[in-house]
């Protein structure tokens, strides 16, 4: 009997265990990460880590910018911003709002004194040159800055082991000069090259792109956050290597991408576009934005920043058809 007891108090103690090492298999995780990586991955952040100034570090509960570029380069070149997207981060709320700037968007390009696509900031003067034309165009701040170059964005993708989209019909960039991709339908994970060529598609819209980065960065962050891919982390940052760059520092990274980890869901995408109509000018196509709409941009923008503003008073962006 005293034996029975015995294997019973055992058996009750394991599942005790094992119940409580699932509910908190998120801060078991933490813990690990801080003992045996969290050195190791600020070590090689400061690889990444290229600020332009100064500035203060982030505040826990307080809205922040960040220009998400992604770069067009190849080889050693500069390269321009193939994607540019203005985000504002409210870790209280877990949301994340991502405002799309064409990339021939035809706007004052700062430093240059001349009207250009905003593309071409990043090739005139890098990353400052983007933040000084996005935030004259936009009349609001850039708290910071994060860049990858298609082979970066390529690299961690495959990093992760891939990443789910819904993709249901082929996607086929055909037109003469663009580059040429087919994208299958149906696929359970998509590698870095479908995932690149599936943000990189713009032979239907903006708004259409636009929602492609959302849904790509979504499914970024859904893997990301699984715990098979947590102890993976230097791996990764090594991969990206040269090709990722950002003046959020170390520490602060950290700090975000833990708080991320914690939440019960990965964060809230909002997503708007700027709008307006190509036009041609000296035989070469540029986008005029909107004034109205370009108007109602910084609107958005100015209620997301404001830390006063509680999570039932955000704007939801209004959607175009």
């Amino acid at each position: 009997m005293k034996i029975k007891k015995k294997w019973i108090v055992i058996s009750l103690s394991f599942v005790l265990v094992m119940t409580v090492g699932y509910v908190l298999r998120k801060e078991l995780a933490l813990l690990t990460f801080d003992m045996f990586l969290s050195n190791q991955v600020e070590k090689k952040l400061e690889e990444t880590y290229k600020p332009i100034t100064i500035k203060d570090p982030l505040v826990h509960d307080e809205p922040f910018s960040v220009l998400l570029l992604g770069i067009d380069q190849r080889d050693k070149e500069v390269g321009r911003s193939d994607s540019m997207i203005y985000s504002i981060v409210r870790r209280k709320e877990n949301r994340i709002l991502l405002i799309s700037v064409p990339r021939d968007s035809y706007t004052e390009i700062v430093g240059k004194n001349k009207q250009d696509k905003i593309a071409h900031a990043y090739a005139f003067g890098g990353a400052k040159m983007s933040i000084d034309s996005v935030e004259q165009l936009l009349k609001h701040p850039v708290t910071h800055y994060a860049a990858i170059n298609f082979t970066g964005f390529k690299n961690v993708v495959d990093a992760l082991g891939g990443i789910k989209l819904p993709i249901t019909e082929d996607i086929v960039n055909k037109n003469w000069n663009h580059d040429k991709f087919r994208i299958e339908a149906n696929k359970p994970i998509y590698n870095g090259l479908e995932a690149l060529n599936f943000v990189r598609y713009r032979e239907d819209s903006d708004m259409n792109r636009m929602m492609r980065n959302r849904i790509f960065l979504q499914a970024v962050a859904e893997r990301a956050v699984q715990l098979d891919k947590f102890s993976h982390i230097p791996e990764i940052l090594d991969i990206a290597g040269d090709h990722f760059s950002t003046d959020i520092a170390p520490t602060d990274l950290i700090d975000l991408a833990k708080s991320i980890f914690m939440k019960d869901s990965i964060p809230q995408f909002s997503t708007y576009a700027l709008d307006g109509e190509g036009m041609m000018m000296h035989d070469i196509w540029y986008y005029k934005l909107d004034e109205e709409d370009l108007a109602y941009a910084r609107k958005l923008i100015a209620n997301w920043l404001d830390p006063t503003i509680t999570a039932e008073h955000l704007m939801e962006p209004k959607s175009k058809h």
